[in-house]
């Protein structure tokens, strides 16, 4: 089943890189594409629709329309790690 998650908090290659490492290792997932709009997550998966939301909210990229100060802050170190991983590859 593809889920289509419309999150805040996407700002670069960085946090997409981020989204796509974390949620690849979930159990189910097969695949998992970031529109370039940098909202809409699209996830292949045999999961749990509110497992890939809680999953995405703990990165700091929350689902539309419920975005606060600990979701942003975590976004600013997930891009940071995002961007780490990518310069390293």
């Amino acid at each position: 089943m593809v889920h289509h998650i419309e999150v805040e908090n996407i700002k670069c290659g960085g946090c997409m890189n981020t989204i796509r490492q974390s949620i690849q290792k979930l159990e189910g997932v097969k695949s998992v594409e970031i529109e370039e709009n940098k909202t809409t997550i699209h996830i292949d998966a045999d999961t749990e629709r509110e497992i890939l939301v809680e999953k995405l909210a703990s990165l700091g990229y929350p689902e539309m329309g419920n975005n606060n100060l600990l979701h942003q802050a975590k976004s600013f170190v997930s891009c940071a790690i995002g961007r780490m991983h990518t310069e390293q590859n």
